[in-house]
């Protein structure tokens, strides 16, 4: 009888926790992009331990394969005494097509990166590395695969892993418009994600570049948008290897003027876009008095300002944009999220995590 009542006691308490009451939540895996400036650094030092992933911007490579670059010791560091795992970016210096497309093409130079990363990771105890490849040509996308398939080759025989920041796109195809072709060919079709998710450990896809400083203003990544990103990516990349890019970063779009333009086919005035930290964001609505409003369906707010005239406008990601983005990632049970990039975010936007 007393093994009885033992039996059924187990019996219940697994059901309990199978229906849902007791479990630990998921806790999705939290990547934050890093660069090298003293508001970055603080905001590491007070809020490292709501990180899982950092990635700091630290390695160039040329066309020879040639590495160059480091890490901020004291972020490596503190990193090391919170657990927190450092994996680096390396991006194709000056995100040049030409000389990516020599790179990729050049067997022994894309051996001689894979060398260098292999050192510079085992060396400063890394996890592994994240290839941002941008200005990725569509004809060059076999080869942008192989050298990915090399890279966790190399990378995985050493129990590191190998990740990659992909640029995002919600079809196959140029889309509507010759901008829409012309980004396609130059910077979204180069990747074959389903070949490309049963090599690398990860992507992080880069859902913050919905409008940029060469569009008309807009948000940085506007919710519909971000979920036709997230709808297509699924369709290739399994949930567990996709981390969702969330921008910190606003972005204000005015009219500039260059008296000396280096493509003489470009207009003097013209309109374009600079990024702003939180805290710009909010001393310019202070300079100009004016008010920040809610876009519903994208979950962004916006302001119009005017100046001397002339209107610009600011589209602002914060807290509340965040934890929309955030929701997503809960949603769809992705991997995690990747954040561009520490130091500029509201600070709202940590109580979200928490």
């Amino acid at each position: 009888m007393k093994h009885l009542c033992v039996a059924i006691a187990i019996a219940v308490v697994a059901c309990f926790v199978n229906q849902g009451h007791g479990e630990t939540p998921k806790k999705e895996e939290r990547l934050f992009y890093y660069v090298n400036t003293e508001s970055a650094f603080k905001s590491l030092q007070e809020h490292i331990d709501q990180i899982t992933i950092l990635s700091p911007k630290a390695y160039d490579v040329d066309a020879k394969g040639t590495v160059w670059g480091s890490v901020d010791p004291r972020v490596v560091e503190l990193a090391r005494e919170h657990g927190v795992r450092i994996m680096p970016l390396v991006k194709n210096m000056k995100f040049n097509q030409e000389l990516l497309h020599k790179l990729l093409s050049d067997s022994v130079a894309v051996g001689r990166m894979l060398k260098s990363l292999l050192h510079i990771c085992t060396v400063n105890k890394f996890v592994g590395i994240q290839f941002d490849f941008e200005d990725l040509n569509i004809s060059d996308r076999n080869l942008f695969t192989n050298m990915c398939r090399r890279a966790a080759e190399a990378f995985h025989k050493n129990g590191l892993i190998v990740t990659l920041a992909v640029v995002p796109r919600s079809e196959m195809s140029g889309g509507t418009t010759n901008y829409t072709a012309w980004i396609f060919e130059n910077w979204r079709g180069g990747y074959d994600l389903k070949k490309l998710a049963g090599i690398v450990d990860f992507m992080s896809v880069m859902t913050y570049g919905e409008h940029t400083p060469l569009t008309t203003p807009g948000p940085a990544a506007s919710i519909p948008w971000v979920k036709g990103v997230i709808d297509y990516f699924l369709k290739y990349v399994p949930a567990e290897k996709l981390s969702l890019g969330i921008p910190l970063y606003s972005r204000l779009w005015y009219t500039a003027y260059d008296s000396s333009p280096s493509n003489v086919s470009t207009k003097y005035a013209h309109s374009t876009a600079m990024t702003l930290d939180y805290d710009q964001v909010q001393g310019t609505l202070e300079e100009y008095k004016a008010k920040a409003h809610l876009d519903e369906m994208d979950d962004v707010n916006y302001a119009i300002l005017d100046n001397d005239g002339l209107f610009e406008y600011l589209y602002i990601e914060n807290a509340q944009s965040f934890g929309a983005k955030l929701g997503l990632v809960k949603k769809y049970d992705l991997r995690g999220f990747s954040a561009w990039v520490l130091g500029s975010e509201d600070p709202g936007i940590w109580k979200v995590l928490k």
